[in-house]
């Protein structure tokens, strides 16, 4: 694999046959005398590795890799290449304070040709796991990037999430399943101090306790048959970062008083321990469930939502938020197009009508796979109503809003909408009690009962 190598030394020999024997090997080759023109090349040039001399004039090797870190500290991380040090001298020391300011290797003088190869092989290597990396995660935040939203309910909401972000209080995140919860999450990570740390996501639904335990809390060696070794659980793994806890209303009773003493002592046991693990992690849950109804049914415990309640925000359901729809389709669209089909794509005026008529029950992850369907089926680059796979509901002859906090007893409710339909059927027969009975396919008599019975005018509101 040809790669392209920094080589700094203020040496000019050794400078001169790096750079042959890099050269000889099919590497590009660029050269620094010192530390100033080492970055000031690492940022315009961007080497895929830098070998660096650990004694340079001015500005040191250790204070290039000092620079170096801070770079990749940044929000986002700045590019840095892999580093090798060179140094005359081999102490431990220097290599191992080398190794911890972010160097992959060293290589001391006089090196051999064979072990400079072995080291350049080893660093692309590196390189090569590097990249996979910073594709995965690029993926991963391409995803979730992208907050949605200017329906006034999600404005609120994002305005919300900002201001919480900066502190370190947990957060509670309600709403349907597919409301978009992790996407939230992962931006409220993504705005706090705590963004260059990892996000760590634990399914509180996806296994039984004792492999939940595990994955959240890790293990001592020997804790249980085959824990040959320690491991430690997630929790440790986003140390200095954010823990998301999804579907945190399904978590067994017996993990929510672990979890309890975590929130409350910022410290924990792994399987089998018993000595404590300090932590400085950020807590942020979700649920689809009405916690507070499972408090009076016994499986949640009230003084871990009270924990977890710090900060509450409720993600709206997609039909709430009807508004957001072009923008989202718009985004869905960008987003898969490209790794789906490899093309562009656009909703048709009749496609778009579908959707914004469509109930969604599913949300937002409903509409995402959606379109991806039509993405994947469509054979041009305008997707059509066909290419959706969704059917619109049949719309009741008299419509009802419902507000959030109206009744919802089905008596009352039928009872309210008898009326709407009976007085509508009046307007449309002129208030002719007759016609009206055949709109409604009723006898003359019933009809006039159901009016008695439900207080309905008989006569025009003009009258």
């Amino acid at each position: 694999m040809q790669i392209r190598v920094l080589v700094v030394d203020d040496d000019q020999d050794i400078l001169s046959a790096l750079q042959k024997r890099l050269t000889w090997m099919g590497h590009e080759v660029l050269t620094a005398e010192d530390g100033e023109q080492a970055l000031k090349l690492a940022i315009e040039e961007q080497p895929d590795l830098m070998l660096l001399d650990i004694e340079l004039p001015g500005l040191s090797g250790l204070d290039v890799l000092k620079r170096l870190a801070e770079r990749r500290s940044n929000v986002p991380p700045l590019f840095t290449p892999e580093v090798v040090v060179i140094t005359a001298f081999g102490t431990i020391d220097r290599a191992v304070e080398a190794i911890r300011l972010g160097a992959c290797d060293f290589l001391a003088k006089p090196f051999e040709p064979d072990h400079l190869s072995a080291v350049i092989e080893k660093a692309g290597a590196q390189m090569t796991l590097t990249q996979q990396i910073r594709l995965l995660q690029a993926e991963v935040e391409g995803r979730y990037e992208h907050v949605i939203g200017q329906n006034p309910r999600m404005v609120e909401l994002i305005d919300t999430a900002k201001r919480a972000a900066g502190s370190s209080a947990t957060v509670l995140l309600l709403g349907e399943t597919g409301t978009g919860k992790e996407v939230i999450a992962r931006a409220l990570h993504r705005w706090s101090p705590r963004a260059s740390k990892p996000f760590v996501v634990v399914n509180c639904a996806a296994l039984p306790e004792s492999l939940l335990e595990n994955e959240l809390f890790g293990h001592e060696k020997g804790a249980y048959t085959g824990a040959v070794k320690r491991e430690p659980g997630k929790i440790e793994a986003a140390e200095g970062g954010t823990v998301f806890l999804d579907e945190i209303g399904d978590m067994p009773a017996g993990l929510q008083t672990r979890l309890l003493r975590l929130l409350q002592d910022q410290e924990f046991y792994r399987v089998g321990g018993t000595r404590p693990v300090r932590t400085n992690v950020r807590f942020i849950a979700a649920t689809n469930k009405d916690l507070k109804e499972a408090i009076q049914d016994g499986v949640f415990r009230e003084d871990l939502f009270f924990r977890l309640n710090v900060i509450s925000l409720t993600v709206p359901s997609l039909r709430k938020r009807l508004d957001d729809l072009p923008a989202l389709v718009e985004h869905f669209l960008q987003l898969h197009g490209t790794s789906v089909a490899h093309r562009s794509f656009r909703v048709s005026s009749d496609a778009l009508a579908v959707i914004q008529g469509y109930h969604w029950p599913g949300n937002v992850r409903e509409l995402e796979n959606v379109l991806v369907r039509a993405i994947t089926l469509c054979p041009d680059d305008c997707i059509e109503p066909e290419h959706l796979g969704i059917t619109l509901p049949r719309r009741l002859p008299v419509d009802m809003a419902f507000l959030e906090d109206e009744t919802l007893n089905y008596h009352a409710v039928m009872e309210q909408y008898s009326r709407k339909v009976l007085e509508e059927a009046l307007r449309r027969a002129g208030w002719n009690q007759t016609k009206a009975a055949e709109l409604l396919g009723l006898q003359r008599t019933y009809l006039t009962r159901l009016i008695k019975q439900r207080g309905i005018s008989v006569k025009p509101p003009s009258s």
